[in-house]
């Protein structure tokens, strides 16, 4: 179901210490993944001190964009949740100094709860 997840795409969760292991070049001291979603090769990250993009490009993945969003600067954030016929929820962040806000796409309600809730902790 992954794939077709993926093929929708729709995340789904990914294992956190692999995903630390993966990030470890670019994780500061003290940085700890708390949540990781998985689209294909593109990754979601909410760590203890921000949430990083990574979009992985071309045929190959080798060359990877990473997207550092400090929770500091999210200024507000909402969850549309799925509904009957829906398979995704979606999370709506709006950051400081930017005019277009940033859309994270998950797989169920349950994903966007648990990512709501993270973001809250470290924003409220």
């Amino acid at each position: 179901m992954g794939f077709l997840n993926g093929m929708l795409g729709l995340s789904s969760e990914a294992d956190s210490e692999k995903i630390e292991s993966q990030l470890q070049k670019i994780l500061i001291s003290g940085e700890q993944v708390e949540l990781a979603y998985q689209l294909v090769r593109d990754l979601t990250v909410l760590t203890n001190r921000r949430i990083i993009l990574v979009d992985k490009q071309g045929l190959t993945g080798r060359k990877t964009e990473y997207v550092s969003i400090p929770y500091r600067s999210i200024v507000k954030f909402a969850v549309e949740t799925a509904g009957h016929f829906d398979m995704d929820a979606d999370v709506t962040l709006w950051l400081s100094g930017h005019t277009d806000p940033v859309k994270l796409e998950l797989r169920r309600s349950g994903d966007a709860a648990a990512l709501v809730r993270l973001i809250s902790s470290h924003t409220c």
